[in-house]
């Protein structure tokens, strides 16, 4: 009876993304405190879902902070602006953070072209801080690609995601990490590190179809659930993101 609840509390705990459909193949969502790369190209959708996976969480009660390393907070603000599941007062309550990584890095005197193991250390502490006090249950990088410029060797890369991994396991928060990819790459990111060390991989990338370019997005793989594999065409509209499998939506 003991290992079955045990068994069971691991299948509920779950973070809901607020995405019907994201949801539903996730069995429910993502295993809270997983660490899953969202990757694609430009244009895929990318930042919107990594926003409205934070504020559906805020508004569900759970904290969230955006590490922004390539826009800053005011161009993001005004890009989720259109959205009707936006709500300012969330950013002005703290139930929402925005912190824009130029800000830390300078802090941190990390304003250099290669980080060091004890750069790492220093950026993995002020980043662990900052979800800690703000009691944060989601957080998005954005993008992990831009930060893993700075590390350059693959061993930086794996110690960096596990380390900052590590530090939020205890938290159980769970990150979004946008990785850029060319729609040309045969991996899933730049350096092929991230991919391996993830919880989960989130593939968004464009498809044409009868002259029209579609958004795709398919779960690649999720530790601790079972899910779809199938493509899914991805609608970005004013209520949100919308998915609907590839068949339905691409007209067979």
């Amino acid at each position: 009876m003991m290992v079955q609840s045990v068994i069971t509390q691991k299948r509920g705990d779950r973070c809901v993304s607020g995405i019907d459909a994201l949801d539903s193949i996730l069995n429910g969502g993502v295993p809270r405190g997983n660490a899953v790369l969202i990757t694609g190209s430009c244009g895929t959708g990318k930042t919107t879902l990594s926003m409205e996976f934070l504020i559906h969480g805020a508004l569900m009660g759970e904290n969230g902070v955006f590490f922004s390393v390539t826009e800053n907070s005011e161009k993001l603000l005004s890009n989720m602006m259109p959205y009707d599941f936006f709500d300012e007062s969330l950013f002005t309550t703290e139930k929402l953070t925005i912190v824009d990584m130029q800000d830390i890095y300078k802090k941190l005197d990390l304003e250099k072209i290669e980080f060091s193991f004890e750069d790492i250390d220093k950026l993995i502490k002020a980043l662990s801080e900052i979800v800690r006090k703000k009691n944060a249950k989601r957080m998005v990088i954005d993008s992990i690609t831009s930060i893993c410029f700075h590390l350059k060797t693959e061993e930086k890369i794996r110690t960096f995601i596990l380390k900052l991994g590590a530090s939020l396991r205890d938290t159980k928060c769970t990150s979004l990490l946008v990785s850029e990819i060319l729609p040309s790459d045969a991996r899933y990111s730049t350096y092929g590190v991230e991919e391996a060390i993830a919880d989960g991989i989130i593939l968004m990338g464009n498809l044409e179809r009868r002259g029209d370019l579609l958004r795709t997005l398919q779960v690649v793989k999720m530790r601790g659930t079972s899910h779809s594999r199938a493509k899914y065409v991805l609608d970005i509209t004013p209520l949100g993101i919308l998915m609907v499998p590839l068949l339905k939506g691409g007209g067979g």
